[in-house]
Order: structure tokens, then C-alpha cells, then sequence
């Protein structure tokens, strides 16, 4: 899923809160399809089929647009990295880890994206600074996180405590795209997207033949069907389009919000159609992260200046 870098913060009109809440739905049931087809088929394959789907579907969207992928080398070396880092890594670490996790949770953790974005930001880009605000919104995330991993990741770090840290390390994957996309700044978006995943999906191939073996897995049940194309079609293809539509009507900062609607589309998909619970630990983290995003935000903190200015109190 691609990040939001910093930039202006538009006025969002009832269309682009619509179209917000619809990516958020649609990237929260990235959560939900991966644990479907997780049922019969290894991670490794899964990965594979979402990415070889949305990488045809989005050359399909590159040649209708009147696009062209770039032929300098200096532009397919970005789109390598970015393809490792936006695709391949992260998709791998993230549905591995819901092997051993509920969908809900992979999505809490994933929202953490934005928090290591803003912590490691500072390391690679000279305009970014780590402000009090901002320090103050990871330190918020970050506990949250802690809370969710629970004293046993101490005591006796066992297979799901494992799983959440492969999610978290694909977090950090979405983060580092994040940074390096600033680098893919003169490619119009369609045509990185799709270059992209190209690269993921030529990498992606040998590792599956490798490690999976595809060829000794059980043939694909309608549901996994279902699951593998919702991956590729809606989380990649749909997700990339809204995600560039919404970025070009209502600028980075507010399309960043997107992260605060993932989790809770993911917990209400996994409690609904996957009979998924959700402990009070895990709501609790949710709140820090969510909390911890607002803070880093800071849309309400200057609301509520502007508020204090026009009604003082007395």
C-alpha cells in the first residue's frame, strides 16, 4: 500500500471523505482476503498471485491512459527498491504473520506504518524533524504497540509473538517506501505503481517456485479464488486508483488519514465473515496507535486553538 508523504492539507469535500472511507474499506479487506486464501495456499503464493494480477491490471491502466513505463536505467533502480520495499517485503512479512494472527490484528499493527514513517524520516530526509508533537504521537503508538505484544513476548516469545513482529517489520518495509518514493517524484503515479509491482512480481516468481512449490498444492477452492482476486483486483488495482485519486483531490495529509480507517474495516470484515474476536488489549493498543496518529496529525490540537481564539472563555 502506498504512503502519503507530507504536503498540503486541502479541504475535504463530502465526495473525498466518501471516497476515503471507501479505501479504507477496500484496503481493510486486504486483511480479511489474505486469511481466506491463507486457508489452503502459503504465503509465498498468495503474495505471488496478488501481486501478478495487480501488475497486469495496472500495465493494462498504464497503456489506456496513454502512459508508457520509463526505459532509463536511473528510474527502473528506484522502481527495484520501491518494488522490494512497497511489495515484495512487506506483503510477504505481512501475510506470513497472519498465520499465526487474527486479520483484525494484522491491521491494528499495520497502522503503526505511520508512526516509524515519522520516527525514521528524520534519518534519510533533511526537511523532516522529529517535533516535540511528533515525538510525542510515536512515544503514544509505540505503547500501544507494547501493549498489544503483552508481557509473554518477554517471557516466552512463541509463534504469535513472532507473527506480530513480521507484521511490524513489514510496517517499517511501508515505511522506508515511504521515504524512498520521494524518489520517484518525476514518474506520474499510474506508471510507478504499475513498474513497481512489475519488479515484485519478477522477483517474486523464482522465491514462490523456490519455497512454495506451487505445483504441489491443492488446486484453488472458489472461495481462495474469490480471495486471490479481491487481493489483486480491489486491495491493489482499486486501492492504487483511489488512493492516486484521492491524493491528487485532497492532498497527502488528509489521504494519510486512511490509516485510521484500516483497522477498524479489517476488525468489523474479520468479525463478520471470519468469526474473529478482539481482546481489550488489542482495542487499547488500537486507541494509543489511533491516538498517537492524531497527535502526529495535529489537526485537532489546532481545531481546538482556533476554537479557543474565536470563543474565549469568560
Amino acid at each position: 500500500m502506498p504512503q502519503a508523504q507530507s504536503g498540503s492539507n486541502q479541504q475535504m469535500s463530502g465526495v473525498d471523505w466518501g471516497l476515503l472511507m471507501l479505501l479504507g474499506l477496500v484496503w481493510g479487506g486486504t486483511f480479511f482476503f489474505g486469511k481466506v486464501a491463507l486457508a489452503l495456499w502459503p504465503p509465498f503464493t498468495v503474495v505471488l498471485g496478488r501481486i501478478v494480477i495487480g501488475a497486469l491490471l495496472l500495465n493494462l491502466v498504464v497503456v489506456l491512459s496513454g502512459h508508457r513505463l520509463p526505459r532509463e536505467g536511473d528510474a527502473w533502480r528506484a522502481l527495484f527498491v520501491m518494488g522490494l520495499l512497497n511489495s515484495v517485503i512487506p506483503f510477504c512479512l505481512i501475510v506470513s504473520g497472519q498465520t499465526q494472527i487474527t486479520s483484525g490484528l494484522a491491521a491494528i499493527l499495520y497502522a503503526t506504518t505511520s508512526l516509524f514513517t515519522v520516527l525514521l524520516a528524520p534519518l534519510f530526509v533533511a526537511q523532516e524533524r522529529l517535533t516535540p508533537a511528533r515525538l510525542l504521537g510515536v512515544g503514544l503508538g509505540l505503547t500501544g504497540v507494547i501493549i498489544m505484544l503483552g508481557p509473554e513476548a518477554l517471557r516466552d516469545p512463541g509463534s504469535a509473538t513472532l507473527a506480530k513482529l513480521a507484521v511490524l517489520g513489514g510496517s517499517v518495509s511501508y515505511a522506508l517506501a515511504a521515504i524512498w518514493g520521494r524518489r520517484l517524484r518525476g514518474i506520474p503515479s499510474p506508471v510507478a505503481a504499475a513498474g513497481q509491482l512489475s519488479v515484485a512480481a519478477v522477483v517474486m516468481l523464482p522465491l514462490t517456485l523456490l519455497v512454495d512449490r506451487p505445483w504441489t498444492l491443492p488446486p484453488p477452492t472458489p472461495q481462495v479464488i474469490g480471495a486471490i482476486l479481491g487481493l489483486g483486483v480491489l486491495s491493489t488495482m482499486v486501492g492504487y486508483l483511489l488512493y492516486f485519486t484521492i491524493l491528487r483531490r485532497a492532498g497527502s495529509v488528509n489521504t494519510s488519514l486512511v490509516t485510521l480507517l484500516v483497522p477498524p474495516s479489517a476488525l468489523l470484515l474479520g468479525a463478520i465473515f471470519l468469526g474473529e474476536a478482539t481482546t481489550g488489549l488489542e482495542i487499547a493498543g488500537l486507541a494509543l496507535i489511533a491516538l498517537g496518529l492524531l497527535v502526529i496529525d495535529g489537526r485537532v490540537w489546532r481545531g481546538v486553538q482556533a476554537h479557543r481564539r474565536t470563543h474565549p472563555a469568560g
